[in-house]
């Protein structure tokens, strides 16, 4: 595999679906809908079988979890043309944006005042999730792994949070936010910077995240804290009969 696809396995590591399986190198997950990330085939590497066959087993595998067919694959790459060629097309109504980059950064250097925690808080998933109490499904893809639970604390208020996880040499980071009333005071860039000597400690050297590709603010975000594009991903899905005679 390519240093893309490798960066990619990792990433996926860091955001476990519920349930798994694997073609080959590709892997199928599903965790009843949560993310795109983690309700998709994650398309690298060889499937051991010609791709209109792995795309079909993509096909069955969704339709037993209840989930649309979706597959993410790199921009660009040897799969993502096969796919295109078995009559799939690229899914432009995905909710969060159907391309996305991949950055990758310096690990930051830390921040007072930021807590980086064993387990999550009611206010950290508050802001990761929108509720107090998660899913499980929530609860399984963010709390499996590595995990730091990073939360900066105003006056007793979880006003900013975000996900660290640690797979390897790679700070994965994800979920950031902050509440709107707290913004523009630099609470994001602190969050992003504690993170930085925790994983450290765990064996990263660097940090990779992913942001769709017309998310403007983020993007001038992170490359204000270092960060550059590694790589694109791109989510497809079946065209008119390339999932034909498979109820979804």
């Amino acid at each position: 595999m390519d240093a893309f696809e490798t960066l990619e396995l990792r990433c996926a590591d860091a955001w476990p679906a519920v349930t798994e399986d694997k073609i080959g190198d590709w892997r199928l997950r599903a965790a009843g809908g949560f993310t795109g990330r983690a309700n998709s085939a994650l398309a690298v590497g060889d499937p051991g079988v010609p791709v209109e066959h792995a795309l079909r087993d993509v096909c069955d595998f969704a339709h037993a979890q209840g989930i649309p067919p979706v597959v993410q694959v790199v921009d660009g790459s040897e799969n993502e043309r096969a796919i295109g060629s078995a009559g799939w097309v690229p899914n432009s109504a995905h909710a969060a944006g159907h391309v996305v980059s991949v950055l990758t950064g310096p690990l930051g250097e830390g921040a007072e005042g930021i807590s980086v925690l064993a387990t999550p808080t009611a206010g950290w998933w508050e802001l990761t999730v929108g509720r107090s109490a998660p899913t499980e499904a929530e609860r399984h893809v963010l709390t499996t792994g590595e995990i730091g639970y990073v939360t900066a604390d105003v006056m007793g208020v979880t006003a900013g949070a975000v996900r660290a996880a640690v797979v390897g040499d790679v700070l994965h980071i994800a979920r950031l936010a902050v509440r709107p009333e707290y913004r523009r005071r630099g609470l994001a860039s602190a969050l992003m910077a504690a993170c930085g000597p925790w994983a450290a400690e765990r064996g990263a050297t660097r940090c990779a995240l992913q942001v769709a590709v017309d998310n403007d603010g983020a993007l001038a975000f992170y490359d204000r804290l270092g960060f550059t594009g590694h790589h694109r991903y791109r989510y497809w899905v079946p065209g008119p009969r390339a999932c034909e005679d498979r109820p979804l």
